[in-house]
C-alpha cells in the first residue's frame, strides 16, 4: 500500500482530476495539494502549532478537503461541525475543542459569528470562504504563501463531536500518530479494500451527504488517497444523484437508507431509464435499513450494495451483497482487524442468538471522549468499547442489531440524542416533564416523538404544540425538533425517579409496519 496516499499521488500525477465540485468545477490533485500547503504555511504564520484544532462549519465545498489535507499533514485536529446547529450549539463545540481557527461559508457565516459573540471572541481567526465583511478571507490566508510542502510535517486527526446520554456533545479524540502523514493516510485508505475497492482504476466516488459526518468525510478522503476522483453534491436529490452517476460514470458512493427509500419512490420510467451500470460498490450504514428496501435496491442496482456497522468511535462489521442475501437483516461480520463481543449485563458472553450489549475491539485502536474521563471509562471494558448498542451474533458470527441501549434516535442517518431535547423542553414554563424517543418511519427510519406532561392547569392541544415547537427551534437545530407530540397526565417513573421510557416507546414499535404515528398524536 506504500505510496497510496494523497500527498505522494498529487506529486506524481498533479494533473489528475481530484475533485469535481457541486458547480462542476474540476480541481486537480496538484492544485489541491498546493492549497493545502499554503494553508499550513499561512496558519503556522498565525501561531498554530501541532495539536491545535481547526473547526470547520462548511457546506460540501472544496475548502473542506483543502483543510482536511492541511490539518492531516500539519499535526492539527480537524473538527467538522454540523451546519444546521444553532449558535449556542456551535459555541459549545468551539469552546470545548478550543478551536484556534474557525472556517465558515456564505451559508454559515451568520450563525458562526453569533456563536463567536456568545463566547466573547472576536472575529479574528474566523475565515470565510467567500467575501463576508468583517471576517478574515480564506483566499487571503492562502495568498502569497509558499506552495511547496511545509517543513516538520506530522500526522493530524479528525475529532468529530458525538453526543452522550447527558445530551452534551463530546469530541471523539485519538492520540496523534508519530508516523508520517503518508503512512497514516495509507493506513486509513486501506479500509476501502474491505469493500473490494482498488486504487486507481478510474474510480469515481460520489459524495451524497454532508462532509461533517464522520463516515462521509472518511470515505471521501480515503478515495482521494486511492487516487480516485471525488464528486461533491451540496444539495441531494434522487434525480440529481442518478444524473451524476451517469454523467461521471460513478463507481462508488456512500449512502444512508433514507436516500434508498427516496430513490425507490421515483417513477418507474425514471428508474428504468437511469444508467447505473458504472456502479461497483454502493456502501450504506448509519441507520437501520429494512429488508424490503434493501432487496428492492439490490434488484434495481444489482449486487453492488454493501452494508457496514460502525460508529464515530470505531467499528465494525461488513456484509457483502451475497452475505446479506444469505442472512437478510444482518449488518455483517467483523472486519479482519476487529473483534465483536456481545455481553450480558454481568459481563459474561452471550450465547449465539442471545441479545446483549455489543462491544468492539479494533486492533490497538484507542479513543477518549475529550474532557470527559468518566464517559470514556464507561465506554471501555478492557480493550473493548461500546456505544451502547444491543444485538446478537448468530452461530456464523453475523451481527444483528436489535435495540440501542443509549436510546439515541437515528433519523435519515443522523444521530439525535433525546436527553438534549428533553432538557430543552423541560425549560418551558408549561412543561412539567418530557420524554423523547424515536418512532418508526418508512422514509426517515425513525422520527422524533415527544410525550409531554403539562403543568397543572395547562390545556394540551395544537396551540401548545406550536408554542413548544417555537421554543425548541430557538434552542435546537431543526432536525432535533419533535415531529409529533403526545400528552399525558404523568410520565412513568420508578420510585427512584428513573423514566421508564420503554413503556412509552414499545407501543409504537409494535404498531403495523409503515405506521406513521399512533391515535391521538399531534403532528408537527
Amino acid at each position: 500500500m506504500q505510496g497510496l496516499n494523497f500527498w505522494e499521488l498529487a506529486q506524481r500525477a498533479p494533473s489528475h482530476p481530484a475533485v469535481i465540485g457541486p458547480d462542476g468545477h474540476v480541481t486537480t490533485a496538484g492544485a489541491l495539494l498546493r492549497a493545502a500547503n499554503q494553508l499550513v504555511h499561512g496558519l503556522r504564520a498565525r501561531g498554530l502549532r501541532r495539536g491545535d484544532t481547526l473547526a470547520v462549519v462548511l457546506k460540501n465545498e472544496l475548502a473542506m478537503l483543502e483543510l482536511f489535507m492541511a490539518a492531516w499533514q500539519a499535526g492539527w485536529y480537524l473538527t467538522p461541525i454540523n451546519t444546521h446547529l444553532t449558535a449556542h450549539e456551535i459555541a459549545y463545540i468551539l469552546k470545548d475543542c478550543e478551536a484556534r481557527a474557525v472556517f465558515c461559508s456564505d451559508r454559515t457565516a451568520d450563525v458562526t459569528r453569533k456563536s463567536l459573540a456568545l463566547l466573547g471572541r472576536t472575529e479574528q481567526d474566523c475565515f470565510a470562504t467567500c467575501e463576508i465583511p468583517g471576517l478574515e478571507s480564506y483566499a487571503a490566508l492562502k495568498a502569497h504563501q509558499p506552495e511547496d510542502l511545509p517543513p516538520e510535517r506530522s500526522a493530524g486527526a479528525t475529532m468529530t463531536y458525538t453526543s452522550g446520554t447527558a445530551g452534551q456533545p463530546k469530541g471523539v479524540r485519538r492520540p496523534l500518530s508519530p508516523a508520517p502523514p503518508e503512512r497514516v493516510g495509507e493506513s486509513f485508505a486501506s479500509f476501502l479494500g474491505l469493500f473490494g475497492i482498488t486504487p486507481g482504476d478510474g474510480g469515481v466516488h460520489l459524495t451524497t451527504s454532508p462532509l461533517y459526518h464522520t463516515a462521509v468525510l472518511n470515505f471521501c478522503t480515503n478515495h482521494l488517497h486511492f487516487g480516485h476522483t471525488v464528486v461533491l453534491m451540496d444539495k441531494w436529490t434522487p434525480e440529481g444523484t442518478l444524473e451524476l452517476i451517469a454523467r461521471h460514470r460513478v463507481t462508488t458512493t456512500h449512502m444512508v437508507p433514507t436516500l434508498f427509500h427516496r430513490l425507490l419512490a421515483l417513477p418507474e420510467d425514471v428508474k428504468r431509464k437511469a444508467d447505473v451500470s458504472s456502479l461497483r460498490q454502493v456502501i450504506h450504514g448509519a441507520a437501520p435499513c429494512s429488508v424490503e428496501v434493501k432487496r428492492a435496491m439490490l434488484g434495481w442496482w444489482g449486487h453492488v450494495i454493501y452494508e457496514y456497522y460502525a460508529a464515530t468511535e470505531g467499528g465494525g462489521t461488513l456484509a457483502t451483497p451475497e452475505q446479506w442475501l444469505a442472512h437478510p437483516g444482518t449488518v455483517g461480520r467483523a472486519w479482519p482487524m476487529s473483534t465483536l463481543l456481545v455481553l450480558r449485563d454481568d459481563g459474561t458472553p452471550c450465547e449465539p442468538g442471545e441479545v446483549g450489549i455489543l462491544y468492539l475491539r479494533m486492533g490497538s485502536h484507542r479513543f477518549e471522549y475529550h474532557k470527559a474521563r468518566e464517559k470514556t471509562d464507561s465506554a471501555w471494558r478492557g480493550d473493548f468499547f461500546t456505544v451502547g448498542d444491543a444485538g446478537y451474533l448468530d452461530a456464523e458470527g453475523f451481527l444483528y442489531l436489535c435495540d440501542r441501549k443509549s436510546d439515541f434516535i437515528i433519523s435519515g442517518g443522523v444521530n439525535i440524542y433525546p436527553a438534549e431535547i428533553e432538557m430543552a423542553l423541560s425549560g418551558h414554563p408549561k412543561v412539567a416533564d418530557a420524554a423523547i424517543f424515536g418512532v418508526p418511519d418508512e422514509d426517515w427510519g425513525e422520527r422524533i416523538k415527544a410525550v409531554i406532561e403539562p403543568m397543572p392547569g395547562v390545556q394540551p392541544g395544537p396551540e401548545l404544540v406550536a408554542e413548544l415547537l417555537a421554543f425548541c427551534r430557538e434552542r435546537l437545530a431543526s432536525f432535533k425538533c419533535p415531529n409529533s407530540f403526545d400528552f399525558t397526565d404523568a410520565l412513568p417513573r420508578d420510585p427512584n425517579g428513573k423514566l421508564m421510557k420503554r413503556k412509552l416507546r414499545d407501543p409504537y414499535w409494535q404498531a403495523p409496519p409503515g405506521a406513521k404515528g399512533m391515535p391521538g398524536s399531534l403532528q408537527s
